[in-house]
């Protein structure tokens, strides 16, 4: 399997898909976007989304207002798909193992490390799976803060509301729906002290993360 990507995703190609995009969530799912006021514009250096996660197009959704420089990670079977697997890898995508998979989860790992440092924009979502039709948080996993705290990286909270009416677990096919997304004030996450606790220090700030995407899921998206 080639599963490589490009050096510099392709920017006309991401303009094409993000106004196609933004085109067919606008009508199929009525998507609104508030608080973009919080995004960093594009400055050089790294930034990491950290949304949510209720559907397939999720990585699609959190970037459309975000003018910076993107990389995603992606599942990496996705890359085997005829037509999708090509576009991704022009998006900048690399691929990401599954979880049980402990090689490809550093890979992933170094990937996101490294493009960070080098000024990308990254999509992690902390949850690591898509919720549940009821809209409930599933679990935190350290990824995330990890990378934002290591790259000294500020991390964007982003929640997503309404989706898991649309594209949950269990469902097989996407349906319409009304979506929003809302982008929080971006986080910086300290290293510990050399006294504490490592996972202690992620799992405070993990809570904390948890606690801002929550705060905007509406009553009517559970």
């Amino acid at each position: 399997m080639n599963s490589s990507c490009p050096k510099h995703p392709s920017p006309i190609l991401f303009e094409i898909c993000r106004f196609i995009g933004w085109a067919i969530s606008k009508i199929a799912w009525r998507i609104e976007f508030h608080g973009t006021e919080n995004i960093p514009p594009e400055n050089g250096k790294g930034l990491l989304l950290a949304p949510n996660h209720q559907t397939y197009i999720d990585p699609g959704w959190v970037t459309l207002p975000v003018k910076r420089k993107f990389r995603y990670m992606a599942w990496d079977a996705a890359f085997e798909w005829f037509f999708v697997g090509g576009l991704m890898r022009r998006l900048g995508a690399f691929p990401v193992k599954t979880a049980k998979d402990k090689g490809g989860k550093l890979d992933a790992m170094k990937k996101s490390l490294k493009f960070l440092r080098e000024g990308a924009t990254l999509v992690v979502f902390p949850e690591g799976e898509r919720e549940f039709s009821d809209g409930e948080l599933l679990p935190f996993r350290e990824g995330a803060i990890r990378l934002a705290m290591e790259t000294e990286t500020p991390i964007l909270p982003v929640t997503i509301s309404g989706a898991n009416k649309i594209w949950a677990q269990g469902m097989k096919y996407p349906r319409f729906g009304k979506v929003k997304i809302f982008y929080h004030p971006p986080l910086l996450i300290p290293k510990p002290d050399k006294k504490n606790d490592l996972h202690a220090h992620l799992d405070k700030f993990n809570t904390q993360l948890a606690a801002i995407i929550n705060s905007k899921l509406d009553n009517f998206a559970k």
